[in-house]
């Protein structure tokens, strides 16, 4: 089997050694950054092979790996990956490099902890997507909350008020108590078929051998605990304080992918009839939120808040697309899963940087850093727009596919407010640029006051971007052109594994994406 063969335990494994060892180095200079970016860099070129030796068209998972854990409950070790699953491992090995060159200069304190416990994000993240096992599936999941909440909870920006702790606890408790209910699921299913494979229990829900009562609530326990992790609408009571506290490698990974992607695999995937059943509301709290979210990022005057309620209504998108049960819309709810990934994680790096240089967050005190930092503006505006959602950009081919797909065979009133939001996300993002980029000097970016958060060791109006950030930067704006100009080079990997969750949804017919539909979203016009 060859390299194929471990592949994922690499790429699982890998992160977790590098933690160990990072933990062992003396506490010197930029040692554990360097190491924790070597780590993260060779983790990101292992996820490469799985595109590389990737057959797309073929179903079923690939790169499988099993082997026995535990005898009594029968627990395996069972990994694998699908078109569902692989660009979002990559995007993971991606932001690690990206989160590490971000945390450079802001982390100067217990850097062997910080990097060390990033790293294990890393690999509870990747485990999320590549577990087939659920009970395996589950420890990841929990898994993915500790890093995160110290981390929060140790490096949160206003330290002296108490805000990194209690943002920490928040978003602990939303997590934690919503993945209580799950893991009672879990068990309950297992009671019943005796295996937490997920090839065995899908099975045993299609063939009705489980009653039809309980698993209505088992299927709710997987809903509530997901939906809080995205977060959809009503569920977000954690998001604003998180964004607001946590630090910018944590930030970019906080929400969205592990719940979307559940949503899909395990809602979707593991109870179709429940799922339909819930889209109606799904739907609309995925319509709303959209709207809600840009209407909050219009009036925010702190843009870490902005950040997350524009996230909100960006994540809003994909869930409108799941439950839409057509192909077109699970292609642009997963195609906007990875874009919210690249564009947040730019987004999180640019607005930390400028934190980091002027040490606040207030909107109101900044003004004309485009001439003090061109680079960074440009950068900025051209993220900005992928948000926005302009052609050509990643960002235009997921929520075309989405809308496209709501208005034709969903709901054509949802559609008409979602495409209401996306007229919203571009006057926030154009918001912010004009104030922050345009315009007169504030008195602070023309260096006539000090900057609130002197610490940070650099003077009010300092720098444009430094050659390790630049590169970052433009690699993701190269990669979100990529994105918008060649969709399909992604879409027909992904397809096989969302044909499969389709037609499970909607077993009366075999939904279909629309070549002209594709075609449109295709930047170049190309055929698939």
């Amino acid at each position: 089997m060859g390299m194929d063969g471990i592949i994922v335990s690499l790429i699982l494994a890998t992160p977790l050694v590098g933690a160990a060892v990072i933990l062992l180095l003396p506490e010197r200079g930029k040692l554990a950054a360097w190491a924790a970016l070597f780590v993260s860099l060779l983790t990101f070129l292992l996820t490469l092979h799985l595109p590389a030796h990737f057959v797309p068209g073929q179903s079923g998972f690939q790169f499988e790996e099993t082997a026995p854990w535990l005898a009594n409950p029968l627990i395996r070790y069972h990994v694998g990956v699908d078109g569902l699953s692989l660009w979002l491992v990559v995007l993971v090995g991606l932001l690690a490099p990206v989160g590490v060159v971000a945390s450079w200069h802001s982390v100067r304190e217990r850097s062997k902890v910080f990097y060390a416990l990033f790293l294990v994000q890393q690999t509870a993240m990747v485990g999320v997507f590549v577990s087939l096992d659920l009970m395996l599936y589950y420890g990841f999941w929990e898994l993915s909350l500790i890093p995160m909440a110290i981390l929060i909870a140790m490096y949160g920006r206003n330290q002296t008020e108490g805000g990194g702790a209690h943002a920490a606890l928040r978003f602990f408790l939303y997590t934690f108590i919503s993945s209580a209910p799950l893991l009672v699921a879990l068990l309950w299913l297992y009671a019943r078929v005796g295996s937490f494979d997920y090839a065995v229990l899908r099975g045993a829900i299609a063939t009705g051998a489980l009653p039809a009562g309980p698993l209505c609530w088992v299927s709710l326990a997987f809903l509530v605990a997901f939906a809080v992790k995205v977060p959809v609408l009503g569920a977000h009571g954690w998001l604003a304080d998180t964004f607001a506290e946590a630090p910018v490698a944590m930030g970019m990974v906080v929400a969205g992918k592990l719940g979307l992607y559940s949503l899909i695999r395990f809602h979707v995937g593991l109870f179709p009839v429940q799922a339909r059943e819930a889209a109606p509301w799904m739907i609309g709290l995925a319509a709303i939120g959209i709207l809600y979210g840009a209407l909050l990022a219009l009036v925010q005057k702190d843009f870490w808040r902005l950040l997350a309620y524009g996230t909100l209504s960006s994540l809003s998108f994909c869930t409108l697309g799941i439950y839409g049960f057509t192909l077109t819309g699970l292609d642009g709810a997963l195609l906007q899963t990875v874009n919210e990934g690249i564009v947040g994680g730019a987004l999180f790096v640019m607005l930390g940087f400028l934190y980091e240089r002027y040490g606040t967050s207030q909107i109101g005190q900044y003004g004309g850093v485009a001439r003090k930092a061109p680079v960074l503006a440009t950068l900025f505006v051209m993220t900005g727009l992928a948000l926005a959602g302009l052609p050509l950009l990643n960002g235009f081919v997921g929520e075309f596919l989405v809308l496209s797909s709501t208005f034709t065979g969903v709901n054509k009133g949802w559609a008409v407010a979602a495409t209401a939001g996306v007229i919203l996300s571009a006057a926030y993002v154009l918001q912010l640029v004009q104030k922050v980029f345009l315009g007169e000097q504030s008195a602070m970016v023309a260096g006539q006051l000090s900057p609130p958060v002197s610490q940070q060791g650099f003077p009010s109006g300092a720098r444009d971007l430094r050659g390790g950030e630049k590169l970052v930067l433009v690699a993701l704006v190269a990669l979100m052109v990529a994105l918008g100009v060649a969709p399909n080079t992604w879409l027909e990997a992904m397809e096989p594994g969302l044909k499969a969750a389709a037609s499970v949804a909607n077993p009366l017919k075999t939904p279909a994406a629309s070549p002209a539909m594709k075609a449109g979203a295709n930047g170049m016009g190309g055929k698939r």
